[in-house]
């Protein structure tokens, strides 16, 4: 039975991140950090709690990551903290006290550069009664709220980043890789004041999206995290003040231009990401939603869910693979 992050003493893991690494597991992948700043290893333990620990002598790892305080003037004066991702530098350095946000905008780098064995959608995936609820947006679209109070009412956590599918299954099963949902300005209260209980990290101001702070995967959502499920249908949420709830059904052709719109790399994976993305478009109905209280919204989409699940009987178990 492997060991997890949240069993290991903070001293230890320190010890491990300064040394060798901590081999953390997220689904699919498999990522070697060092970090001299104790403080994101704390966050790292509280919020990925119940993922896999990996031993960095004898696991091959997808990514390698180093979070490393500068030497010199920056170390003391405005301190700061670069990320060196596999060799390279993909971002500038940030201040120390935004480690744990570059630790998390390191990880999406990785995945989006590298890991196209997959076709990737800039997309939140849910998870109720074996059916996967895909939820593309652009930033400002409520997206992350609408995903987190979703998982904080029961539904599985996939991602709030990657809708994850490997383009030559045919069953077109998306992949969990369940991490912290990042929640941005006024989204951070609503989430508190809709589950008050929480397990959310501190909250780092004025960042460059903003202040963010980084809700947990639910303990479901990443014992789970092996676990794939069926694409089951597409919802394109859109947060507006006081708007009334609303849905409207998408045209296949309108769901194909917005999917393949919000990929990280749907160009890159030529025939086979259009044969992929026209099954997903084809078997997955698709709809916009206009929303401005979360209690109003969720019941809602909660009733679509069972009825496309009726609708499809025969994908309303769940699937392991």
């Amino acid at each position: 039975m492997r060991s997890l992050i949240g069993e290991q003493p903070v001293t230890s893991l320190v010890g491990m991140a300064r040394g060798p690494g901590i081999g953390l597991q997220t689904g699919p992948f498999r990522l070697r950090l060092q970090c001299d700043d104790r403080a994101t290893v704390e966050l790292i333990r509280r919020l990925y709690s119940k993922h896999p620990l990996l031993d960095t002598q004898t696991t091959l790892f997808d990514f390698s990551m180093s979070l490393r305080r500068p030497l010199g003037l920056r170390r003391w004066w405005k301190p700061q903290i670069k990320l060196i991702a596999d060799a390279q530098t993909p971002f500038e350095p940030f201040p120390l006290d935004h480690a744990y946000p570059l630790f998390e905008w390191g990880y999406n780098w990785h995945i989006a550069m590298q890991a196209h064995q997959f076709l990737m959608l800039h997309s939140a995936v849910v998870e109720k009664d074996g059916m996967a609820l895909i939820m593309p947006a652009m930033p400002g679209s409520g997206k992350s709220t609408l995903c987190a109070a979703l998982m904080l009412r029961g539904w599985r956590l996939l991602s709030d980043e990657f809708g994850l599918i490997r383009p030559l299954d045919p069953d077109l099963h998306l992949h969990p890789m369940p991490r912290p949902i990042p929640l941005k300005n006024r989204s951070i209260d609503v989430i508190r004041e809709f589950a008050p209980d929480t397990v959310m990290g501190p909250i780092f101001p004025q960042t460059r999206k903003g202040d963010v702070a980084h809700l947990a995967a639910s303990q479901e959502s990443q014992t789970h995290a092996e676990k794939s499920v069926p694409a089951g249908w597409f919802l394109f949420p859109q947060y507006e003040s006081a708007t009334k709830l609303e849905f409207e059904e998408l045209s296949p052709g309108w769901t194909f231009l917005k999917i393949t719109g919000n990929s990280f790399n749907y160009r890159l994976q030529g025939a086979r990401g259009f044969r992929a993305a026209s099954q997903l478009v084809k078997n997955c109905p698709a709809y916009t939603l206009h929303y401005s209280d979360l209690d109003q919204a969720i019941p809602q989409i909660e009733a679509l869910h069972a009825q496309l699940i009726n609708q499809r009987p025969e994908q309303a178990t769940p699937a392991a693979r």
